[in-house]
């Protein structure tokens, strides 16, 4: 007994020798790994274990020694490179990255020899945490050397398993018993290369690996149970009630995870993600979680196979049948919608930045350690598939994170491009006069000659801002009847079709515009929406007619003609308008309006700052803001006011007011649905522009020396308005 004790003691204590006679030293600023197998040859087997010892030496020179150590090759492909990977088990459970890591036996060391930035995988996963996936695999960089030999940098990093701080779902009893309860936890993963406990769906023909249960630990039950299940999830995604809330797919799947693991797989556009995805079902839950992400070294356009990615969608075009699970998901308007919202979200929240800063992080922690792998490797060495070759390895990191930042760009169109169209909303009018504008011409409903006479005719015109004669009050009549007042005229459209008329008789005649009394049914008009384009279709209340662009010209003074209602409605350019505010109207029953006497403004309220007797008020000789006020860095006797013309730093001594470039055009880019405008004199470009919906709601403003990106708004029309020199002008964009 005394002599077993003994062995034990030497035993516990043989590390700390090893550590004390430690000849090994770091070969960066990284972790350097020492692997010394016991009979001295290389690992040359993925799936026969070799015993070995591993020195692990960290960043601050400390030693850890472990002995019985288990290492293997690992992989598919990336086994055939000459930089292999491999996988090693320790003899224990240990937190081998740190506190706060996973306690394991089984860790990888990832050769990265595809990826000549070696941090694809390193940024996915950080991406992965970003977006906030429940695991994603902790890692370090590390020098390899093994058996006396240098092999390069290396990712030291989480095996894909189930524990707590890798893949934590409920560990299943071993072995079962009556009480057992095998709902879950499941580990699995669509292989394309069908390894180990692998079996093949009936719906979509989808391979899926059961990678906990292990495969010797499995029962049969728990076989019978997970493949039942995902042949009713498959059953279910395949029916004609896939998209119902309650009874498709959308109960079987954790809508986060499903988004997060989603968008990841597009944005490192990995031509794998669909060939090799891991999700996992939990005890006691329904739902199918999606991740960890794992084996990205590809991913990033760096694949010849597909040629350029930047601009593709792996949906589209990538390997895996799991793309056959996520395009019928895309038929689902639901599906759509959450996608294009975590998407903005994930984007607002800094995620480009977020993965900008990992790739320059960690491209300063790997900058010694590179240099050393490439002397071995070969920089501009082809080692798989990669999709350039450069010599220097900034060049790999810029043309990472180029892709990066024009696939992301892309995917904002691609992405808005894939949402169900809204239809043109009901009409409700703001407090602003309106321009009817036509769908064929862009052309404006104007009162011909400008005339102020009852009977007018009523015709198409230019879309001119300054025209009073193309502006009209909308005004509710009730019951969604509306009468429109013109702006100049004060004169109301109205219908003079003569004698009794339905839908179809008695077309023809010429809209006019009348006094206004909202009681007469041919003043009173209603809009129907038409489409997704934000059109919409003016009928009259007694002809039930349809105001018509007359033989569909487009010629200044063309009439505007009570016409047939119909089918044609919904198509016919003709009779389809869309409605642009324009000019705000003043209401004295307006509470913002400044004549009512409760409006803060109304200088007669003791509230406004333009009452004698308000502090505020810039006559007030203490009001700070008074000009008079030499303390008022406005005043211009102020030296310091920046419009004095004596201050040096003043341009022109005569403020700011906005003067109209004489040559300028605002553009749409819809691939990156983004306007800007362009002019010869670019500095003019100081005024603010307006966005509005169709029906009148404003939306976002910017300036016009700004790019702006409308990716974030709905689809649809939006109205663009701006005011500078003195005029008004306004367009439209559709999204």
């Amino acid at each position: 007994m005394k002599k077993h004790i003994i062995l034990i003691i030497f035993l516990y204590w043989l590390p700390l020798w090893m550590v004390a006679q430690n000849p090994y030293s770091r070969y960066t600023n990284l972790p350097t790994v020492y692997i010394n197998t016991y009979d001295g040859y290389g690992i040359t087997s993925k799936t026969t274990y070799k015993y070995c010892t591993l020195t692990y030496i960290d960043e601050n020179d400390s030693v850890i020694v472990r002995d019985s150590v288990e290492i293997r090759g690992r992989g598919n492909s990336t086994w055939n490179m000459s930089k292999k990977p491999y996988r090693f088990k320790l003899a224990a459970k240990e937190k081998f990255l740190g506190k706060g890591k996973a306690s394991a036996k089984k860790w990888t060391l990832l050769a990265n020899a595809g990826d000549k930035t070696l941090i694809r995988n390193a940024v996915t996963s950080a991406m992965g945490e970003f977006l906030g996936l429940y695991f994603n695999p902790s890692y370090k960089f590390v020098d390899l050397n093994i058996n006396g030999t240098y092999y390069g940098n290396y990712q030291l990093s989480d095996h894909v398993d189930v524990r707590k701080h890798r893949v934590n779902v409920k560990e299943q009893d071993l072995p079962l018993t009556d009480q057992s309860d095998i709902t879950g936890g499941y580990l699995l993963e669509v292989d394309g290369f069908k390894d180990g406990n692998c079996f093949t769906t009936s719906a979509y023909s989808v391979p899926i690996r059961i990678h906990y249960p292990d495969d010797e630990d499995i029962a049969p039950e728990q076989n019978d149970y997970i493949r039942q299940y995902m042949r009713d999830f498959e059953e279910v995604l395949r029916s004609s009630d896939f998209a119902d809330p309650v009874k498709g797919y959308r109960r079987w799947v954790d809508s986060i995870s499903l988004a997060n693991w989603y968008i990841a797989t597009e944005i490192s556009a990995n031509i794998d993600g669909f060939f090799s995805t891991y999700f996992y079902k939990d005890q006691g839950d329904s739902l199918l979680y999606w991740g960890p992400l794992w084996d990205y070294d590809i991913a990033y356009g760096n694949d010849t196979r597909l040629g350029d990615t930047t601009r593709k969608l792996m949906v589209d075009i990538g390997y895996g049948q799991t793309k056959l699970w996520m395009n019928r998901m895309w038929d689902d308007p639901w599906f759509s919608r959450l996608i294009n919202r975590r998407f903005n979200e994930a984007l607002d929240e800094g995620l480009g930045l977020h993965m900008m800063n990992t790739i320059d992080s960690l491209a300063l922690l790997l900058e010694r350690s590179q240099e050393r792998n490439y002397e071995k490797w070969g920089i501009n060495r082809k080692m798989y598939h990669e999709r350039v070759l450069y010599s220097s390895y900034n060049q790999y990191i810029f043309d990472l994170k180029n892709f990066i930042f024009n696939h992301v760009e892309y995917l904002q169109t691609a992405f808005a491009d894939k949402q169900p169209a809204e239809p043109t909303p009901k009409f409700y009018p703001k407090n602003f006069y309106y321009r009817i504008i036509n769908a064929a011409n862009a052309k404006a409903i104007d009162i011909y000659g400008q005339y102020t006479d009852p009977g007018s005719r009523i015709c198409l015109w230019d879309n001119e801002a300054d025209r009073d004669s193309e502006q009209w009050e909308i005004i509710d009549v009730g019951n969604d009847y509306f009468m429109l007042v013109n702006k100049l005229t004060k004169m109301a459209l109205n219908d003079p079709t003569e004698g009794e008329s339905t839908t179809t008789t008695n077309t023809g005649t010429r809209l006019d515009v009348a006094e206004p009394d909202e009681n007469d049914p041919r003043q009173q008009w209603f809009f129907t929406p038409q489409g997704t384009e934000g059109y919409y279709n003016i009928t009259n209340r007694h002809t039930q007619h349809t105001a018509n662009l007359q033989g569909g010209s487009s010629s200044n003074g063309t009439s505007i003609i009570s016409y047939n209602t119909d089918s044609r409605n919904a198509t016919s350019t003709n009779r389809l308008w869309y409605l642009m505010p324009d000019d705000e109207i003043e209401d004295i029953d307006n509470p913002d309006d400044p004549d009512n006497p409760d409006d803060p403004d109304n200088p007669d309220n003791p509230d406004d700052p333009d009452n004698p007797d308000n502090p505020d008020n810039p006559d007030n000789p203490d009001d700070p803001d008074n000009p008079d006020n030499p303390d008022n860095p406005d005043n211009p006797d102020n030296p310091d006011d920046p419009d004095n013309p004596d201050n040096p730093d003043d341009t022109d001594g005569i403020g700011d007011m906005p003067e109209e470039p004489e040559e300028y055009a605002l553009a749409y880019n819809s691939q990156t649905e983004t306007l800007h405008f362009g002019s010869e004199t670019p500095e003019k470009l100081t005024f603010t522009v307006n966005l509005y919906t169709t029906a009148g709601v404003k939306v976002a403003q910017f300036r016009a020396n700004e790019r702006f990106s409308i990716s974030h708004l709905s689809s649809g029309t939006y109205i663009i308005s701006w005011s500078v020199g003195g005029k008004k002008r306004s367009t439209k964009v559709s999204k």
